[in-house]
């Protein structure tokens, strides 16, 4: 069996916490993420929370017209439709990052934790892949349940 990638993603606390409560089903960036179906993406809430509180799983990628997206994720994606069209202002193409099984951590880990494990850590502006046993890694899924 194949083993998942993991990615790790900053999200402000209200979108991660509607993740995990299932509410929020994808992630929106205006550039699209080259991840597979089944990678693991961590979630690190930012400053001033500044924790990996979480994961979920990637059940598709969807990379279309931010109206296209509005249409089929309106109900799903956790913000207002004033804010979707703000954030995809000037953008011909949006992306969204469907999620699925998304688990809170036993424990969180805090930045602290993030930078003594992995010198020079810092949070991602977009994403960072994990790399397949990395101590990050391993003390992030010691985290989970």
């Amino acid at each position: 069996m194949e083993h998942p990638e993991h990615v790790l993603i900053s999200l402000e606390e209200r979108h991660a916490e509607n993740i995990l409560a299932g509410t929020k089903h994808v992630e929106l960036r205006r550039r699209a993420m080259n991840v597979k179906e089944g990678t693991v993406v961590w979630i690190y809430v930012k400053v001033p929370v500044g924790r990996v509180i979480g994961y979920a799983r990637v059940s598709a990628a969807h990379s279309l017209a931010p109206s296209t997206l509005w249409r089929r994720f309106a109900s799903v994606c956790g913000i207002t439709r004033r804010e979707f069209f703000q954030y995809f202002d000037g953008a011909t193409k949006g992306f969204a990052l469907g999620l699925q099984d998304p688990q809170r951590l036993t424990g969180s880990i805090s930045l602290t934790e993030l930078r003594q494990i992995s010198a020079g850590f810092q949070p991602p502006q977009f994403f960072v892949r994990i790399a397949p046993g990395s101590p990050l890694l391993q003390a992030i899924e010691g985290k989970c349940a």
